[in-house]
């Protein structure tokens, strides 16, 4: 069998599994220890061996660029799950962007290294804007349609303006930009 056929080949189940949870604890250690924290310590959070780290992801910049895209992948599969199990579309978007907010946290975790000169790193916003935007511009029409919030709202303007009051906390342990969000978000209601 050739490299290229092995590359090809799709992965097993449980190097599916290996690879979610190496890639959930990576964004874990990224939040609190930023993007140079020590494979170890992504390793003990996964609970594996840095070999297995480097199995799946062979440089710190493969492992940045999997984490980004797995979390956009999950947010943007939240989205219509959101909508379908929520008791209203408002309640959907509400539980989708405090995801985003995550998310967000663990973007500026990654942002020095998104904003190197390496080359590998340049197409990740573009995939972010046109995973994400759909899937709150989705949120966003559902909500108008109910009656729950005005009509016309913008999702790029809204994922903007979430990521403002996320940066605007640092490390300010007096600022709490979940709150700050969730009246944003309280703002969007239709006033009856």
């Amino acid at each position: 069998m050739s490299d290229d056929d092995r590359q090809a080949a799709p992965k097993r189940a449980d190097a599916r599994r290996n690879e979610k949870t190496l890639l959930d604890a990576a964004a874990a250690i990224f939040v609190t220890s930023g993007v140079e924290a020590p494979l170890r310590a992504i390793a003990a959070e996964a609970g594996v061996g840095t070999a297995t780290i480097y199995r799946h992801f062979p440089t710190r910049a493969d492992l940045i660029v999997a984490v980004y895209r797995h979390q956009v992948e999950n947010l943007a599969e939240f989205g219509p799950t959101m909508l379908a199990g929520s008791a209203t579309p408002y309640t959907a978007l509400g539980r989708w962007i405090d995801l985003f907010v995550d998310f967000v946290v663990t973007k500026q975790g990654l942002a020095a290294v998104l904003q190197s000169d390496d080359p590998c790193f340049d197409p990740l916003h573009s995939y972010f804007l046109e995973r994400l935007v759909p899937v709150c511009t989705d949120l966003l029409d559902a909500a108008a349609a109910s009656g729950e919030i005005e009509s016309g709202q913008n999702a790029s303007e809204l994922m903007r303006g979430v990521g403002g009051l996320c940066a605007g906390a640092g490390n300010n342990s007096y600022y709490d930009a979940r709150r700050m969000v969730r009246l944003l978000i309280a703002g969007l209601r239709r006033a009856d």
